[in-house]
């Protein structure tokens, strides 16, 4: 028997595996083809090109998800007050109707008007075109998706691809992008999925950690895993408590002295700070300070290569 369950346990690695990479690629594919009408459609409606391409990925499965096959419809939006074709699709309910489109151009356009033209989302056209996060929580407070983790999945796509850099005029390379995936792939490659007590659980560099949603803070959070706050500070190198932002990285233990072996340094980029870099890898902060030999008193400088390990 636990032979044969090990046997299993390899086979769905490989298949899970060889699934990631496969959606990868498709969400290159997906990124070069429709960055274009998302960038027209920001200057047209001031609505972010990171926020429609993360939610024509996730909506569309990167433009292979049946609705989207069927109907060009890359948002999922329904029927409601529609003349146009409709075709029908399980969804909240079975057989709901959605909206067929001609082109997948026209979803994205009717994709604006739908979030012009309600005033619910009235509130996140007086966001900067820029602040793709408050975007995408905005998006699910104004009810665009049911699914309570909408916002983090936008977020992580946004960043995972450096989607963000289309709002500022700036082009993405996807060469770039594609070895930040298959480099991260193995950080993220032990998360879990299981949802404990309203947050799920995740586990970078082998170290347990959530993502902060809107309202978290970080007495919260170690309330609900039952830890102290003073505990759950020290595990983010954290001397005192400080506002949470939505989507940020919390450590429920204590992080490794070191990344994980696949990640052997790191190039500094504009905006970074130790901080961050040692939240993003998973290690202690001190420890980033003496492998690198930079001084308690002293930050990131951009263009720094860092050793982790």
């Amino acid at each position: 028997m636990k032979k044969t369950a090990l046997i299993l346990s390899i086979l769905m690695l490989g298949l899970v595996k060889s699934f990631a990479q496969t959606m990868h690629k498709a969400y290159l594919d997906y990124i070069l083809k429709y960055s274009e009408i998302a960038i027209e459609q920001q200057r047209l409606h001031r609505i972010p090109a990171s926020i429609k391409l993360a939610q024509g990925l996730l909506e569309s499965a990167a433009g292979m998800g049946e609705l989207a096959q069927l109907s060009n419809n890359h948002f999922g939006i329904k029927c409601s007050n529609w003349t146009g074709e409709k075709v029908y699709a399980d969804d909240d309910a079975k057989g709901e109707c959605f909206r067929k489109y001609r082109t997948v151009r026209d979803s994205y356009e009717d994709h604006s008007s739908f979030l012009v033209n309600r005033p619910r989302y009235a509130a996140l056209f007086r966001l900067e075109p820029t602040d793709y996060i408050g975007w995408a929580h905005g998006l699910k407070s104004a009810g665009y998706a049911t699914d309570p983790n909408y916002a983090r999945k936008l977020i992580k796509l946004i960043e995972d691809y450096d989607l963000h850099k289309y709002d500022i005029g700036q082009t993405v390379d996807m060469a770039i992008a594609d070895s930040k995936h298959n480099a991260e792939t193995y950080v993220w490659s032990t998360a879990s999925v299981t949802t404990l007590k309203g947050h799920d659980l995740y586990r970078n560099n082998g170290v347990k950690c959530v993502f902060s949603e809107a309202g978290d803070t970080f007495a919260s959070i170690a309330n609900e895993f039952q830890i102290s706050e003073k505990n759950i500070l020290k595990f983010n190198d954290l001397k005192e408590t400080r506002e949470l932002e939505p989507g940020t990285i919390v450590y429920l233990s204590m992080k490794r002295r070191t990344a994980a072996k696949e990640f052997d340094t790191h190039v500094v980029k504009e905006g970074e700070s130790l901080f961050r870099i040692s939240q993003k890898y998973g290690m202690r902060l001190k420890s980033l300070y003496d492998l690198n030999n930079i001084p308690y008193n002293e930050g990131a400088k951009l263009g720094m290569i860092l050793k982790l390990r």
